[in-house]
């Protein structure tokens, strides 16, 4: 059996279930209208995981086999299935003949999607893109080197190549996320000097040490930069790791930093919302 991410842009063409959640109480795993996709030896998405998912799994198993179209779970999420989450969920199986039957009317939201623009095609960056395909970011890969951007060509990544690149921050969409790993000092503090000036980012992350920091943290004060505002960016970045230099742990330190910081930043952004609306 293989787990896959769920999104709109699979090609599969033969029968699948789809399971569709219809109803929420309670504490449970998942939301309304969540949904997953179950074929003979593949599965595409998740409802939550847990013995709920591995019932409704083997439900649809055996829906696929059977000459009936769907069927209808109702599942109290306590100790009879061996979980205490204390809720209770409704589960649509349904069949289709193929994966873009199944997600026919089906909505994929990705309006939330964050954009994250990565200064530097070196080792660092080119192990980021290539861990970014399934995180729900708009990537962009940024450097001046164009023999850098060329060393692969990845669909879910959008290449610009600039000899200045701090030049280009004034043209980049607002609220997004910054990762600066680039080959130069002089670059990266550019580049960050710019983005303090506009001021108008969700998450700014700069590859160094903590001597680094200092330095950039003190020059950027000279500049007439506040220190509020220069406290937000994050230097080293990334979560700990020790004193690694692999690229591949520094790159998951750093996905795995602004995961963290992009499901805190939404959560901020719906509080925000909440309060304003009951306001």
């Amino acid at each position: 059996m293989k787990f896959k991410k769920l999104h709109k842009n699979i090609n599969f063409n033969s029968t699948l279930i789809k399971a569709k959640v219809m109803n929420a109480l309670g504490s449970t795993p998942n939301k309304i209208d969540d949904f997953m996709l179950i074929a003979d030896n593949e599965i595409f998405g998740t409802i939550g995981g847990g013995t709920l998912e591995f019932q409704v799994i083997n439900e649809s198993k055996k829906l696929l086999i059977n000459n009936k179209k769907q069927n209808i779970l109702k599942i109290p999420l306590g100790p009879g299935i061996g979980q205490c989450c204390g809720g209770f969920v409704e589960i649509k199986l349904t069949k289709h003949s193929n994966f873009k039957n199944a997600i026919k009317n089906e909505i994929f939201d990705e309006s939330d999607k964050l954009d994250l623009y990565i200064f530097g095609a070196g080792h660092i960056g080119q192990s980021l893109i290539t861990k970014t395909k399934f995180l729900n970011f708009n990537t962009f890969l940024i450097d001046s080197r164009e023999s850098f951007l060329k060393q692969n060509n990845l669909s879910h990544i959008n290449y610009l190549l600039s000899t200045k690149p701090w030049e280009i921050v004034n043209h980049l969409n607002k609220k997004s996320m910054y990762v600066i790993v680039t080959h130069s000092h002089d670059f990266d503090f550019k580049i960050v000097n710019e983005i303090l000036k506009i001021n108008n980012f969700s998450y700014l992350g700069l590859i160094g040490s903590n001597t680094k920091r200092k330095k950039f943290y003190k020059r950027l004060e000279h500049l007439g930069h506040k220190k509020q505002l220069i406290n937000q960016l994050e230097c080293p970045i990334g979560s700990t790791i020790g004193k690694s230099k692999d690229p591949e742990e520094i790159s998951f330190s750093i996905l795995a930093r602004i995961i963290e910081f992009k499901n805190s930043y939404k959560e901020d952004i719906k509080n925000t919302e909440k309060q304003v609306n009951e306001f």
